[in-house]
């Protein structure tokens, strides 16, 4: 099955680009100012002028996977729409006037008499995967010292492995850590040839991500630090109580200039099943991963000041912790009888949740802003280490000693994420998720960024009740298709199940949930990732044959509201490409809706527009 199986103008929106669909209209749109801007010949000059848009004839395809627990399954499905998107890119369709659709056997054949290619084959890719564990930032959470924690710092490099612990690498472009689609052997020496070993290598990659990496998931930042950061650090530590960036990754920087071109097509592709927790790396915020104190008794932030419940943008909330703003009264609740500092329980404190509506809960937000993300995307200067403005690398010519010298504009980075969201919030056509995602006008024309997102820096909540982080029950019917929150103990909604019972208050209610491809026996000791060990009424869990029918067989897979990859996704425009990493069936895979198939289509036809 691939991307283009329609045959005729009616059934185009099944499985065909934008540029396809065009075709069908009589005419192209192959950009403009909504694409990102201007420029001239490939790349562009990102100035936004009014000149004919470049079309790229490189791509470099960045996937930046969360390892975190639970991944395993979603990276097993995105696995199976890898030779879709290598297929569409390395062999497109042929379509003429009439808007009929061909296939050729290959990127060599010709396309039937009155068609042509609905853009040119494209011969130099670079395939890189990396994913959301960078440490603790300082911290002492996800530590590497142990034995078989080495994944919970990858350190934003290139992944080849074929496991995420004692796995042998896998080879790549000469050992660069990347794979590099070459079939007309013009590198030296020459890269692959052979698509379908490439897609075989490619699937063992994401594969070999794993799922025991650091559960702080720095999403965000991970790709900022391969792609954009000029001085990645070379290690992080607490000095006089200050979370201090050293040195320079000199690794990282080689694998940065060897894997991104100038004027290529950047993809980046962001998996992840948990909203993005990362943290700043300066000062304290490190606090936010902080596990033991130095007593090594169980570590937990100040309580906030009471002003917070009502209002997290209020001047006086703040954490007790710190001083009491000028012109707040002072707050009770902050101090304790013998005049230390109140922090919270074990109860209110959970580890797991630190990243959880941080300002509301602790006085503090820890994370990075999401402008930090949306200017590394769209803006030719970046912030260093010491706030100086400095080029970005993204729109820079990192190998100024060869011939090429053409810079990418904003129209040339695309940004995916394949997060948690319930796919009917995203769907054309929520009873047809095979005529696929809304694009990024679609999404803002059908106000589909207040029923998934809301407003976060003014904390209104998403209209979708799915898309609410909540560890309590919540209430309500999504806008779009009806459905209910139900309560816990039944399977009652098609989007997550039901809500369930947190008792022990250290998790969040799902925005979406899927069937496992194989279900798993939480009931025998040492099960890797299973929700369903404490036979909780969670809809993942259904009654277990093996284990006296307890609810310890995990049927479904999860995933949380991740509302900071897709405020970073409305925020660049059309650069962004919103998919859910639920997936609308796993169960046909000829059709168009399978697994992360309309995901893929969504971005493949933001990239036809340049290519």
């Amino acid at each position: 099955m691939n991307f283009w199986s329609s045959k005729r103008c009616a059934g185009l929106m099944m499985g065909v680009s934008a540029l396809a669909l065009a075709a069908c209209q009589g005419s192209a749109n192959v950009g403009g100012a909504g694409d990102g801007g201007g420029g001239n010949g490939t790349g562009g000059n990102g100035t936004g002028g009014e000149a004919p848009l470049g079309k790229a004839n490189k791509v470099d395809i960045l996937l930046d996977i969360d390892n975190s627990r639970s991944m395993a399954d979603k990276q097993e499905v995105l696995a199976l729409a890898l030779a879709d998107l290598v297929q569409a890119l390395v062999n497109p369709p042929c379509i003429d006037a009439n808007g009929q659709i061909t296939q050729p056997a290959s990127p060599a054949d010709a396309c039937p008499a009155g068609s042509s290619r609905e853009y040119e084959p494209v011969a130099d890719i670079h395939l890189g995967v990396i994913s959301s564990s960078i440490g603790g930032h300082g911290a002492d959470a996800c530590g590497t010292s142990a034995p078989d924690s080495a994944t919970n710092n990858d350190r934003g490099h290139l992944l080849a492995r074929s496991a995420p612990v004692g796995g042998a690498p896998i080879p790549t472009y000469e050992d660069k850590g990347y794979l590099a689609w070459d079939p007309g052997a013009t590198y030296s020496p020459p890269g692959a040839s052979d698509p379908v070993a490439m897609v075989t290598t490619f699937k063992e990659m994401v594969l070999g991500v794993g799922q025991v990496g650091c559960g702080y998931e720095s999403q965000l930042e991970s790709w900022y630090r391969f792609l954009v950061d000029p001085e990645p650090y070379e290690t992080i530590s607490v000095q006089g109580g200050v979370a201090t960036p050293q040195g320079t990754d000199t690794t990282l920087l080689q694998q940065r200039a060897d894997f991104l071109r100038p004027d290529s097509m950047l993809a980046i592709m962001m998996l992840s099943d948990e909203n993005d927790c990362s943290i700043r790396e300066s000062g304290q915020y490190f606090y936010a991963a902080q596990q033991t104190n130095a007593n090594a008794t169980k570590f937990h932030l100040p309580r906030p000041r009471s002003e917070c419940a009502a209002n997290p943008n209020d001047e006086c909330c703040v954490s007790c912790g710190q001083a009491t703003p000028s012109g707040c009264p002072v707050d009770p609740a902050c101090t304790n009888p013998d005049g230390s500092s109140a922090v919270l329980t074990d109860i209110e404190d959970q580890a797991n949740l630190r990243c959880f509506d941080q300002k509301r809960r602790f006085g503090i937000d820890f994370l990075y802003p999401v402008d930090r993300y949306t200017t590394a995307l769209t803006s030719t200067t970046i912030a260093n280490r010491n706030g100086e403005l400095v080029p970005n690398p993204i729109f820079s010519d990192l190998n100024p000693n060869d011939s090429n010298t053409n810079i990418r504009d904003p129209g040339l980075v695309v940004l995916a994420g394949i997060v948690g969201v319930p796919w009917q919030d995203l769907a054309r056509d929520h009873q047809n998720p095979s005529l696929g995602f809304k694009s990024a006008s679609e999404l803002v024309s059908s106000g589909a960024w207040d029923v998934i997102l809301g407003d976060p820096a003014n904390y209104v909540a998403p209209q979708d009740p799915f898309m609410v982080e909540s560890i309590d029950q919540r209430s309500g019917q999504n806008p779009i298709t009806g459905d209910a929150i139900t309560p816990p103990g039944s399977i009652g909604n098609a989007i997550n199940g039901s809500d369930w019972t947190i008792s022990e208050r250290n998790d969040l209610q799902y925005a979406c949930s899927f069937p496992l491809l194989e279900a798993r026996d939480c009931s025998v000791p040492g099960a890797a990732s299973c929700d369903c060990a404490d036979g909780s009424d969670s809809p993942l869990c259904a009654p277990n044959p093996n284990d006296n029918n307890q609810l310890t067989l995990q049927v479904r897979a999860k995933a949380y509201p991740g509302l900071r990859h897709l405020s970073v996704l409305k925020g660049i425009g059309s650069q962004g490409v919103t998919a859910s990493i639920c997936p609308p069936q796993l169960t046909d895979p000829t059709a168009g809706d399978f697994a992360y198939r309309p995901a893929l289509r969504s971005l493949l036809e933001r990239m036809a527009t340049r290519l």
